[in-house]
């Protein structure tokens, strides 16, 4: 029987568990909330939110693996990301679900909302879309499709950025953690852009942070600029200090040059083991 937690030959893969089992800890914790009402006064609502915001990370996770096995050289992460993309499908279906429970189940409510509102149409869009990546990513499905499969994988990218403009649309005025978002997308972006022979050097990784944060500070002040009535000026002003906080563009850069430093870490070259001398007595 296979099961995910093992290789064909039936060994227990530990990261691949241990992969599995974080899969579930939002979804158990988010309904844990429900149950015990800590969820606020709207507890279904909020519930949506939580699904749908996990649906988002888990789906940028899973594209953000093949670049990070590749810069920290470590292939068995490849290993989880069809777990990882999956586990964002199940959260996606969870998170329409609960939308149709909170409409009553009345269908043509659920249907006539989603046509009349458009960061709803743009999330079905995506949901629908990653519902054909995870239903297309057994073995089975690589063999059968053949070259057409790499080309229905590759539309990974556009989804995910109608996700992230559902995402943006659906947060409204605080759109801190869209941007966010949105600044790691560009990273990833950009990475994925470069020749490969670009991609190996070290170097190359603490420009790339710079201009993710740059490009994520550009990213929120054209959100305040077109969808608020929000100052945009005043907000990219708050990026040149941290006194008020750090914004999502500072944590950006944090976060890529974090990884710039595991890249650094990992690609050091290890000390030699000296021998070990049995010492003569007499």
């Amino acid at each position: 029987m296979n099961v995910p937690w093992r290789d064909r030959r039936g060994r227990f893969l530990p990261l691949k568990a241990s992969v599995l089992i974080l899969m579930f800890v939002p979804g158990m914790l988010s309904a844990y909330w429900y149950a015990t009402g800590e969820l606020g006064g709207r507890p279904l609502h909020e519930l949506i939110l939580n699904t749908g915001l996990w649906t988002i990370r888990f789906f940028l996770i899973s594209l953000a693996i093949t670049p990070i096995r590749s810069v920290l050289q470590w292939p068995q992460l490849l290993m989880v990301r069809r777990t990882v993309g999956v586990t964002a499908m199940i959260y996606g279906l969870i998170h329409l679900s609960l939308f149709v429970v909170d409409k009553k189940g009345q269908l043509l409510v659920v249907v006539s909302e989603i046509a009349l509102r458009f960061y709803l149409t743009i999330g079905l869009i995506a949901l629908l879309g990653l519902v054909a990546l995870g239903t297309t990513s057994t073995d089975a499905a690589v063999r059968r499709m053949g070259r057409g499969w790499k080309r229905l994988h590759r539309l990974s990218y556009p989804i995910a950025v109608l996700a992230i403009l559902h995402y943006f649309i659906q947060a409204k005025a605080n759109v801190s953690e869209p941007v966010f978002v949105a600044g790691l997308y560009v990273w990833l972006m950009a990475w994925r852009a470069l020749p490969a022979s670009w991609q190996r050097p070290a170097a190359i990784y603490p420009a790339l942070a710079i201009i993710a944060g740059f490009a994520t500070a550009g990213i929120e002040f054209a959100w305040y600029s077109l969808a608020t009535h929000i100052n945009a000026w005043r907000v990219l002003m708050a990026n040149e200090s941290v006194s008020f906080g750090l914004r999502p563009a500072h944590w950006v850069v944090i976060v890529t040059l974090t990884l710039t430093a595991l890249i650094i870490i990992r690609r050091m070259p290890s000390l030699p083991r000296r021998r070990l001398i049995p010492l003569r007595i007499g």
